[in-house]
């Protein structure tokens, strides 16, 4: 059971998926605030399920901005929506999808919410992803929806390729 909260009519616009590992080094952080920031001055809209600590940095920069935020729940709806959130939702450039209604995340929850947010997603970002990490299979299956430079960026060292040539 799918349950929203929030501007459903976000659904409509493209959307960039956000999809971080746990595991990611200090070079590439820096690297994905600067996306973040860009993201947000460019007014994108990104989707997330914002769980990870880098994922959550992320949301941080967006909340600053004014640009649409789809947040993917990976257990049941809030009860009470946290403080930072609620700004965003009052001016309706927020969207909290919730997929499934356990109370808490779990492993199979959180593999769920990952391939909605694949989907929906017009394009993808990940990051700090291995053959070891549990995104391995979404980033294999929804190559067609990676950027190119988003692909190689991560791979580099000591170099960086803008994210959105101008």
């Amino acid at each position: 059971m799918v349950e929203y909260l929030g501007n459903q009519e976000l659904l409509k616009l493209r959307k960039t998926a956000f999809l971080a590992s746990s595991t990611i080094s200090s070079e590439t952080v820096l690297q994905v605030y600067d996306w973040a920031t860009e993201m947000r001055n460019r007014g994108e809209c990104v989707v997330s399920g914002f769980s990870s600590k880098l994922e959550q940095d992320v949301l941080h920069f967006l909340l600053k901005g004014s640009q649409p935020i789809i947040i993917v729940l990976a257990r049941k709806m809030y009860k009470v929506i946290p403080d930072e959130l609620k700004e965003s939702l009052a001016q309706n450039r927020l969207l909290i999808i919730s997929v499934s209604t356990a109370i808490r995340q779990s492993k199979i929850t959180a593999m769920t919410r990952n391939r909605y947010v694949c989907e929906m997603a017009d394009r993808i970002l990940f990051v700090g992803v291995t053959e070891q990490s549990s995104l391995y299979p979404y980033k294999n299956e929804y190559r067609n929806k990676l950027e190119k430079v988003y692909d190689t960026i991560w791979q580099k060292r000591n170099y960086y390729v803008p994210l959105y040539p101008r």
